[in-house]
């Protein structure tokens, strides 16, 4: 495992590939530097940025590059923290929040360039809904496992961090409730064994279509100046999350005795 990766139950296939060791021989040349986390984090935010406005221009090549640039960044930046031992309350919710600002603009982008606003919009929901599963089923995971969650530091009182925990408050906490309820319900309701509800094969139907492997399909496509087709792409797995949902919910079913 690449030092100062973050320990997940299952990991993203992409990352462990390709992302994670780019990352970090760049963590490598930056760790005796002054360039902290929360540096990386606003830097690939512009990138994404710039990579969304190109995108809007049709210069689909540079921004398939950019795009993977801000992976690369994105992985190194909880590398450096956790290696420094930097990790933070503030940090954590700026690379949440900044990286849900960052999917909006490429999806504003995408639908400025086909001219398919409703197409646009319901990919953006998709999306969105794909990283929430993400993140909280491996909480549901470790929490049916009893492994223990990953430590949040609590930071001191200011001003940046309130408004960053009220953006979180508004924007993600009715996701994770929302998607809480949906699995307690569907536990309940069918009565299905927590440990085959909540395993590592649950986890690799959401992992492996997280944040990195999203943006490498979305510069496949703009290699391809392809980006209605990337919309597509991402509706589909809405139809996806449906069947994995059903294949969940049969496997978990307790054995007839």
């Amino acid at each position: 495992m690449v030092p100062g990766a973050k320990e997940r139950p299952v990991q993203e296939f992409l990352n462990v590939l390709l992302f994670r060791p780019l990352a970090h021989l760049l963590v490598l040349l930056l760790y005796r530097t002054r360039v902290r986390p929360h540096h990386l984090v606003l830097f690939h935010t512009l990138l994404v940025l710039l990579a969304a406005r190109l995108i809007h221009l049709g210069q689909d090549v540079p921004a398939a590059f950019l795009l993977q640039l801000k992976t690369v960044l994105d992985n190194a930046d909880g590398q450096l923290a956790r290696l420094r031992g930097e990790v933070t309350e503030l940090g954590r919710y700026l690379d949440t929040e900044l990286d849900l600002l960052g999917n909006l603009f490429l999806f504003l982008a995408l639908g400025a360039r086909t001219g398919a606003w409703e197409l646009a919009f319901a990919a953006f929901l998709v999306f969105t809904l794909v990283q929430s599963y993400d993140f909280n089923l491996e909480r549901l995971y470790r929490e049916a496992h009893g492994l223990p969650l990953p430590a949040e530091r609590q930071d001191p009182p200011s001003p940046l961090l309130g408004l960053l925990r009220g953006v979180y408050r508004l924007f993600f906490l009715p996701q994770d409730q929302g998607i809480r309820a949906l699995e307690g319900f569907v536990l309940r309701r069918f009565r299905l064994v927590p440990e085959r509800f909540w395993d590592e094969g649950a986890l690799a139907g959401v992992v492996n279509l997280g944040l990195t492997t999203q943006l490498f399909f979305l510069g496949v496509f703009l290699l391809f100046q392809s980006p209605e087709a990337y919309l597509t792409f991402v509706l589909l797995q809405a139809l996806y999350l449906v069947l994995w949902y059903l294949w969940r919910i049969l496997r978990a079913i307790p054995s007839p005795r």
